[in-house]
């Protein structure tokens, strides 16, 4: 092994990603913008113009990321979510 490689060998650093989880909110036929938007507020912790914006992406998008962090923050974001009878699942 010549030198460059020893060097290279041991500047080696190993990284670990952590996973960032989300809320994905689907669209359903049943629930109001207002309903959605204040339950965001309420469940994610948002301002109305995030709720807003992420109840028109749903409408039209079918669905949208509200709120990402580590599992234990989301799981009972979700659960109001589900509560609510909104449709979201954690990813």
């Amino acid at each position: 092994m010549s030198t460059k490689e020893e060097l290279l060998e041991k500047v080696e650093i190993k990284t670990k990603k952590k996973k960032q989880n989300e809320i994905i909110l689907y669209n359903d036929d049943y629930n109001t913008f207002d309903h959605v938007i204040e339950t965001l507020i309420y469940a994610c912790d948002h301002t109305p113009e995030q709720a807003e914006q992420c109840s028109i992406l749903v409408h039209y998008k079918g669905k949208c990321t509200v709120k990402t962090g580590p599992f234990e923050d989301l799981k009972p974001r979700c659960s109001m979510l589900l509560d609510a009878g909104l449709s979201a699942e954690i990813l």
